[in-house]
């Protein structure tokens, strides 16, 4: 084995170390808040806290992935019964007030940190893409599905701090390159360092000032 690929393998060791410790302080630091994002979900809508949903995970030559994320519920219930899998836009119906809350302080994502302990997710990725959009995006966007090869989608990323939620496919198209560059930040210790607590620190700007979306 070359050293490349000695060093790739202790990055994503590494990597790994990061998410299990990063999920944990997490979730002790936030879980004493999940009670009153419950209570306020239930209290203003009907349905479930919880909401979950099919994404496409990590992808290889071999197979490609699905899981299901976990997130606070932001949209009222069969929100998309009638439009079908749409991405969402700015003033979007088919959230709820306390929705729109959540996705502006990107609190809804934290119960996401049980897929990251559970070796789904990673901390720090793409954003997982819905398998409704991904043939659409494969024939409209080129290299889109290697944007995840061999690569574990994240809670945050690149492109998430750099451009927010996906609103139509030039968005995902735009994102597509910082979703590269991240992998490409994967190939040295000191890139990858730099990388992701520099991303870390934007996520969390952006949820004290509510720019999410």
């Amino acid at each position: 084995m070359n050293t490349y690929h000695v060093e790739r393998q202790s990055i994503r060791t590494a990597k790994r170390v990061l998410d299990i410790v990063g999920s944990i302080f997490g979730l002790a630091l936030t879980l004493l808040i999940f009670p009153f994002i419950a209570i306020a979900i239930k209290a203003t809508s009907k349905g479930p806290i919880l909401y979950r949903q099919t994404r496409v995970g990590r992808w290889t030559p071999e197979k490609m992935d699905l899981i299901k994320i976990i997130k606070f519920r932001t949209m009222y219930i069969d929100a998309e019964s009638r439009s079908g899998a749409v991405w969402a836009t700015e003033s979007d119906p088919r959230i709820t007030p306390v929705g729109r809350f959540l996705r502006k302080t990107r609190l809804d994502e934290l119960p996401q940190l049980y897929n990251v302990l559970k070796g789904e997710m990673s901390l720090i990725g793409p954003r997982p893409e819905r398998p409704d959009f991904y043939s659409n995006l494969e024939e409209q966007i080129p290299y889109f599905v290697e944007r995840t090869y061999d690569v574990l989608p994240g809670i945050t990323g690149l492109a998430q701090v750099n451009q927010g939620y996906d609103t139509s496919i030039e968005d995902v198209r735009s994102k597509v390159g910082y979703d590269h560059s991240y992998a490409l930040s994967l190939c040295s210790f000191k890139s990858w360092l730099t990388t992701d607590f520099m991303i870390i620190g934007k996520t969390l700007k952006i949820m004290v000032d509510g720019r999410g979306r």
